[in-house]
């Protein structure tokens, strides 16, 4: 490829940060806000053993409370940056920068608009993230570009060699007027890739994005592709799941080779106040020397750990406990943004 053009990187290609916003009684933690600042903590503490995090706080009364907590984990300061930002709620997979890349090591921040998945929720300052932390100076020189089109984070996986894999349903719910062939060629231009891959099957019940494609399938190293199966027949989610697992199959790379398929465990049901949560062992961080896995208190953790490990070589393991965070809905990789080598240093 042309030094001068932009690319999407893969996320296991080399970062700089992870980027985090810290829940508050302002979001919509508030109800259960002790319990999932215990996740964010182990969270805090995984990644700063392997590279730096930033963290966007609300004010300074709440950096002055997180700092402490992280303090008393003994989490390394110097590891740490803090963003003060007013957001509407701590899912930076889907509000925050999608980054583009070039070979003279130049970056643009793709600005997507950010509608609280297809208008389910308030995003007002959310959606005007991007904008805040670009003035901030977190990014440096990066290119700022905003995008009139609704797209979120967790809904796109990108192989770092030009393809792209997402679901039908997600965006055809936040584009209903468009066509797969118009939507194509959005993405395609918008994010700088060489083709699409649309899986029109998957969904997990208590997600409510649309089934993004980070809870479902996941792109690894070599031509693999990780993904949530169900070996449950009784459960309601084993036909659809396994038709999801037929199209992957069915879909080639640009060599007109196979995927090597890796499916992940399944979960036993996880209910709250009898509702399903979305318990996906898909939803996982990559990061520079480390995977960080989510956990649930389930049987298969330790497994779904073992075999996300072994589809990125190298890499140490880290199971982080995420039953607080699907309570709303979603998990580990929902709640980060990798920031690639070179942006944020």
């Amino acid at each position: 490829m042309n030094d001068t053009l932009f690319q999407l990187p893969a996320e296991w290609e080399p970062q700089d940060a992870i980027l985090i916003a810290w829940p508050h009684a302002g979001t919509d933690w508030a109800e259960r806000l002790t319990e999932v600042e215990q996740t964010y903590i182990e969270l805090a503490a995984a990644v700063c053993r392997f590279q730096n995090l930033l963290i966007v706080v609300a004010d300074a009364a709440l950096e002055h409370h997180a700092r402490g907590l992280l303090q008393a984990r003994g989490v390394d300061p110097q590891r740490l940056r803090w963003i003060q930002l007013p957001y509407d709620d701590t899912w930076l997979r889907d509000s925050g920068p999608i980054t583009l890349r070039d070979g003279q090591g130049r970056f643009q921040l793709t600005d997507f608009r950010f509608t609280g998945w297809g208008g389910k929720f308030g995003a007002e300052q959310d959606d005007a993230l991007i904008a805040g932390l670009v003035e901030c100076g977190v990014f440096g020189r990066a290119s700022h570009r905003r995008v009139d089109w609704a797209l979120e984070g967790g809904g796109i996986e990108s192989d770092g060699q030009g393809t792209l894999l997402t679901t039908w349903k997600c965006l055809h719910q936040r584009h209903p007027e468009q066509s797969r062939e118009e939507m194509d060629t959005i993405l395609r231009e918008s994010l700088a890739v060489d083709r699409v891959l649309w899986l029109d099957h998957g969904y997990l019940e208590g997600d409510d994005t649309d089934a993004h494609i980070d809870t479902l399938a996941r792109f690894a190293p070599d031509d693999v592709i990780v993904y949530q199966a169900c070996d449950d027949v009784a459960d309601i989610h084993h036909a659809e799941l396994g038709a999801m697992g037929t199209e992957l199959a069915a879909l080639r790379t640009t060599d007109g080779k196979p995927y090597r398929l890796q499916p992940l465990p399944w979960a036993r049901p996880i209910l709250d106040a009898g509702r399903r949560l979305a318990a996906s062992y898909a939803n996982y961080l990559i990061m520079n020397q480390a995977v960080l896995v989510p956990a649930y208190g389930d049987a298969a953790d330790d497994e779904a750990a073992r075999l996300i490990g072994a589809a990125y070589p190298g890499r140490t393991v880290v199971q982080v406990p995420c039953r607080a965070l699907i309570w709303q809905n979603g998990s580990l990789h929902c709640i980060t943004m990798q920031l690639p080598a070179g942006l944020a240093g």
